[in-house]
C-alpha cells in the first residue's frame, strides 16, 4: 500500500511539473516574460492586442518615459513607471497626453495582453481624467469598473503614476534624463490594496479549501457552493482560468498586486497542490464557481438520464482532443484569444461576450439533468489540472 501511495504521489508530482513547464513555455512564447522577468532583447518591445501610437510629430526632446512635442505638449509613457502593476493579463501601459497649458488632453492605451472585451469595458474610465489639469487629475479618486476589476485598477494606478511623474517634471520643453524613476509612494494602493470584495472572496476560498477537509456535511456543502457562485462568481469574478494562469506565470506576483491577487492565487495553489496531498479535484468540487453553479442546478431534479458507455467515451475523447488542440494553439501562440472565452467569464456579465453568456446558460440548463457537463466533457482548465 505504501509503495502504491508513493507511486501515486510521484505521478501527481510529475504531472504538476509538466503543467508548470507548459504554462511557463506558453508565457514565454506569448509575452516573452516569465514571472515578471522580460526575456526579450532590449526589454522594450511592445506586444499585445491593444494600443494607439502617440502623435507622429517629431519630438523636441524625449526619454523612455517623457516626450516633449514641438508645440510644448508632453506625453508620459507609464511602461517603466508602472512596470510592477499588473492587470489580468499583464501590464497595461498608457500614454498620457498633456497640452502646453498643463491640461490632460487624452490618455491612450499601449499594447497589452488584456482580454479585449474586459479591457475595452475598463478603459471607459480614461475619459474621466480628460480636460482636467494635472493637479486636478492627480487628486481625483476614480473607482474600478465592476466586471473588469483587474484591468481598471491597473489603469487607475498607471494614470496616477504618470500624473505624478508629470508633476515632478513639469518643465515643458525640457525632458529629464531619468528613465522613469519617480516617487510614487502610495500610488499603487488602488492596484495592490485589499478591497471588501477581495477580502470576502479570500475568506470564501479559505472556507472551500479548509472546511471540507474536516466537515462532511451536505447542508454545509450547499452553503459553500452558494457562496462560491454569489461571492466568487457574480460579485468578484474570481476563478481559475487559463487567462489567470498565464497572467501569474507571465507577470508574477509583487507586493503591489498581492492584495488584488490574494484570492485567485490561493485558488491556484489549491488546484495545483492539493492533488499532491491526495485530494485531486478538490478545487473543482469545493471552490470553482461555475462547477458550483452546475452542481446546484443539478439539485433541481432527481431524474437523471443515464449516458450510454459509448456516448460517455465519445464525450471524453472530444474533451481530450479539444484540450490538445487548444494547447497547440497556446504553445505556438497561433491563437491565444480562446482563453478569453472560457465559460467562467460569463460571471463577468457586464463585460462578457453574449455568446459566452448564452453557452454558459445552456450548460447550466443541461446540468439539471446531466451532472456537471461542462466540467466533465469540455473544461480546458480542468483538463490541465488533471493532466
Amino acid at each position: 500500500m505504501k509503495n502504491r501511495t508513493n507511486k501515486n504521489f510521484l505521478t501527481t508530482l510529475l504531472s504538476l511539473v509538466a503543467v508548470v513547464l507548459m504554462l511557463s513555455a506558453a508565457a514565454i512564447v506569448r509575452d516573452g516574460r516569465i514571472f515578471g522577468f522580460n526575456l526579450r532583447d532590449g526589454g522594450s518591445a511592445e506586444h499585445g492586442r491593444h494600443g494607439v501610437q502617440a502623435s507622429s510629430a517629431a519630438p523636441t526632446a524625449n526619454n523612455d518615459t517623457l516626450t516633449v512635442m514641438p508645440d510644448g505638449a508632453i506625453v508620459v509613457n507609464t511602461r517603466l513607471l508602472a512596470k510592477d502593476v499588473q492587470g489580468y493579463g499583464g501590464q497595461v501601459p498608457l500614454r498620457i497626453h498633456i497640452d502646453k497649458s498643463g491640461v490632460v488632453d487624452s490618455i491612450v492605451a499601449e499594447p497589452n495582453a488584456e482580454s479585449p472585451d474586459f479591457f475595452n469595458h475598463a478603459s471607459a474610465i480614461l475619459a474621466q481624467w480628460q480636460g482636467k489639469t494635472v493637479d486636478e487629475a492627480a487628486a481625483m479618486e476614480v473607482d474600478g469598473v465592476t466586471g473588469a476589476t483587474f484591468s481598471s485598477r491597473a489603469i487607475i494606478t498607471n494614470v496616477q503614476r504618470g500624473l505624478a511623474y508629470a508633476k515632478q517634471h513639469a518643465a515643458l520643453g525640457n525632458a529629464p534624463d531619468a528613465t522613469g524613476s519617480v516617487d510614487v509612494s502610495g500610488a499603487s494602493a488602488s492596484s495592490g490594496g485589499f478591497t471588501l470584495g477581495g477580502i470576502v472572496a479570500l475568506i470564501v476560498v479559505l472556507m472551500g479549501a479548509v472546511v471540507p477537509l474536516f466537515v462532511k456535511n451536505r447542508r454545509w456543502h450547499y452553503v459553500q457552493l452558494s457562496l462560491n457562485v454569489i461571492v466568487l462568481g457574480l460579485w468578484t469574478g474570481t476563478f481559475v482560468s487559463y487567462t489567470l494562469l498565464m497572467r501569474l506565470f507571465s507577470g508574477g506576483v509583487s507586493l503591489a498586486t498581492l492584495g488584488t491577487l490574494a484570492a485567485p492565487l490561493l485558488m491556484v495553489l489549491v488546484a495545483m497542490l492539493y492533488p499532491l496531498a491526495g485530494r485531486p479535484g478538490h478545487y473543482c468540487a469545493h471552490v470553482c464557481p461555475f462547477g458550483s453553479a452546475q452542481e446546484l442546478a443539478g439539485k433541481l431534479t432527481r431524474r437523471k438520464p443515464r449516458l450510454s458507455p459509448r456516448l460517455n467515451r465519445a464525450l471524453n475523447v472530444f474533451r481530450n482532443v479539444l484540450w490538445g488542440v487548444l494547447m497547440v494553439l497556446m504553445l505556438t501562440a497561433t491563437w491565444t484569444a480562446w482563453m478569453d472565452y472560457e465559460l467562467f467569464t460569463a460571471f463577468l456579465y457586464t463585460s462578457a461576450s453574449v455568446w459566452v453568456i448564452a453557452i454558459a446558460v445552456l450548460f447550466l440548463v443541461l446540468s439539471i439533468w446531466v451532472p456537471r457537463p461542462y466540467c466533465r466533457f469540455v473544461c480546458p482548465t480542468g483538463s490541465l489540472l488533471r493532466s
